[in-house]
């Protein structure tokens, strides 16, 4: 076989798995990229915030830059957003904070708390939940160096129903930071 005949048949076997690549991560709705436009398309929660000090005592987060030792607000605001299906939702994340995301039908009061993984510096009584049931989306992971505690994860919901939402930080989720993603067809 000449060189440029298997250079041919090359791009051509290439282009079919490319192609079959691509439909097989479509049927696993990977790669569902359909326009979807409006107010409801997107919405926005604050996972936690950091608040303003005093002209006689600044919050200064120059000097202060992380949690746990600056305080923060442990609320999610605004509590529930309604997004349309295939939407997404921005999570701005302020300070030491843990999403997780639980199919429709969890309740905050079937959260199991019976597993803790331990933050490091943190009282035995201190840690992040670890319940698998029904979880559908877990974040980045705050106890890691690498993980900013300042930054935004994007969940996208492809489903109709009511999202359960949770700061996984247990101590945060008993103060009641959780809250609902309602997904509207």
């Amino acid at each position: 076989m000449k060189r440029r005949q298997f250079v041919e048949q090359l791009g051509i076997g290439s282009a079919v798995l490319a192609a079959a690549s691509v439909a097989n991560a479509a049927a696993q709705g990977e790669h569902d990229h359909k326009a979807l436009t409006g107010p409801l398309a997107h919405a926005t929660v604050g996972f936690g915030a950091w608040p303003v000090g005093t002209p006689a005592v600044p919050r200064d987060r120059f000097t202060l830059p992380n949690a746990p030792q600056g305080p923060n607000v442990h609320a999610l605001l605004p509590n529930d957003v309604t997004i349309k299906e295939g939407g997404s939702v921005s999570f701005i994340v302020a300070g030491f904070h843990h999403i997780v995301v639980y199919a429709p039908g969890k309740d905050p009061n079937e959260v199991s708390q019976s597993v803790l993984l331990p933050i490091p510096n943190a009282p035995p009584v201190v840690g992040l939940i670890d319940d698998p049931g029904q979880r559908i989306y877990r974040g980045l992971d705050p106890r890691l160096a690498t993980t900013p505690q300042d930054r935004v994860e994007v969940v996208g919901f492809s489903t109709r129903g009511t999202y359960l939402v949770i700061c996984a930080v247990n101590v945060h989720f008993n103060d009641g930071m959780f809250g609902w993603v309602k997904v509207i067809a």
